[in-house]
């Protein structure tokens, strides 16, 4: 396990992660620390803990919505992969019938 330190709205924290996950981790810090960012210049004066909590709660916020569009495109995906499937069993049935008509016709 490696410890880090990152920078979240100028301030540094150690923290533990696994090991190569190093500059993923700074990635998520520095996402973190400009959502901070942005808090503080609409909410003006707060502290610290404040900001960081608005920061997790607008990023929770985001993943919920995030779910729930994931989800309804997964139900979309079902709904066309059916659609799908009947139009494959139609298609197959005409073309039975097309065939079963040609070789009515053969037999002639």
């Amino acid at each position: 396990m490696s410890q880090l330190t990152i920078n979240v709205h100028g301030k540094p924290y150690v923290v533990g992660c696994e090991d190569g996950q190093e500059g993923h981790l700074r990635s998520l810090a520095a996402k973190l620390s400009e959502k901070v960012a942005e808090l503080a210049e609409n909410a003006g004066q707060l502290g610290e803990t404040r900001l960081l909590l608005l920061a997790a709660l607008v990023f929770a916020d985001e993943s919920g919505e995030a779910e729930a569009r994931a989800r309804t495109a997964e139900a979309e995906v079902d709904r066309l992969r059916e659609d799908l499937a009947r139009a494959d069993s139609r298609a197959v049935a005409v073309l039975e019938a097309i065939a079963a008509k040609i070789e009515s016709m053969a037999a002639r």
